[in-house]
């Protein structure tokens, strides 16, 4: 089982209060969301519908850098969630990002989407050590992507790997006085935590509009750790294969099926 621990986000702002503005989004889930940290401050922070990715993108980065007041010359790195989330909208962020990276000669650090929701669900009222942090996106096909965080005194410690489950059976693994955080599927995981007996927080929609701040949050940390990733294998973290890959696996399990299907029988014949 996985055990990390992920700081509060003036924790994190702190620590990369002397590096570079580091700017960060996330198209994975709507609304799309991007921030720009600075001096260890949110310097600006824009959001806008998931219907904008591809077309708007460009001009919401060059708005949130003048709203910033800087220049692409002064970003040191750029932060994007990685997912899991909208097969499109992630290859569309991570596509456009490792673009910026390339031009503007910039680090590029990727930031799960589920671990930058839960940090923005602990400005949550309430949020206190020992209560359990469920981020849920919704991952169609009747399912939802999550994890799994407890909050501890310094920040939060992710317990599981991110998922992909039928949202019914989430609900199984939620203590009384969670906070659910996401889309519309965390409002309906509350409704039916409810109808269990199950007493759960819902973090409001701000969460989703302003994760980009937690993406960069992050991202700026990794940096002033002299971490960041390699712009060639930089990838979205789908959880679930999308749809194209999974119906070419299908069809690549079909054909072996038939290929020891087509030798059994060949052998029985041969046999009679």
């Amino acid at each position: 089982m996985t055990s990390r621990v992920l700081c509060r986000a003036e924790t994190l702002l702190g620590q990369a209060a002397a590096i570079s503005a580091v700017i960060g989004l996330d198209t994975g889930a709507s609304p799309a969301s991007l921030a720009i940290v600075l001096n260890g401050r949110i310097a600006a922070e824009i959001s806008r519908p998931a219907t904008a990715h591809g077309a708007a993108l460009a001009g919401a980065v060059d708005e949130l850098i003048a709203a910033a007041g800087i220049t692409i010359g002064e970003l040191g790195a750029i932060a994007v969630g990685i997912g899991p989330g909208s097969f499109t909208g992630l290859r569309i962020g991570v596509s456009y990002a490792k673009g910026f990276a390339f031009a503007a000669r910039c680090a590029i650090v990727g930031v799960p989407s589920l671990d930058a929701i839960a940090v923005g669900a602990l400005e949550v009222p309430g949020a206190r050590p020992g209560l359990t942090v469920c981020p849920i996106l919704d991952a169609r096909k009747g399912e939802v992507y999550t994890a799994l965080y407890r909050i501890v005194p310094n920040g939060l410690e992710k317990l599981s790997q991110d998922l992909v489950m039928p949202l019914a059976r989430l609900i199984s693994e939620l203590d009384h006085g969670a906070i659910v955080a996401g889309d519309t599927k965390a409002n309906d995981a509350a409704a039916l935590a409810h109808r269990k007996g199950i007493e759960v927080t819902v973090s409001g929609s701000r969460t989703m509009e302003t994760r980009g701040r937690y993406v960069a949050a992050l991202g700026a940390a990794r940096i002033a750790r002299g971490e960041s990733d390699s712009l060639g294998a930089f990838e979205p973290l789908y959880v679930r294969p999308p749809q194209a890959e999974a119906a070419r696996a299908a069809r690549a399990a079909e054909a072996t099926m038939e290929g020891v299907w087509s030798a059994e029988r060949k052998n029985s014949f041969g046999s009679i």
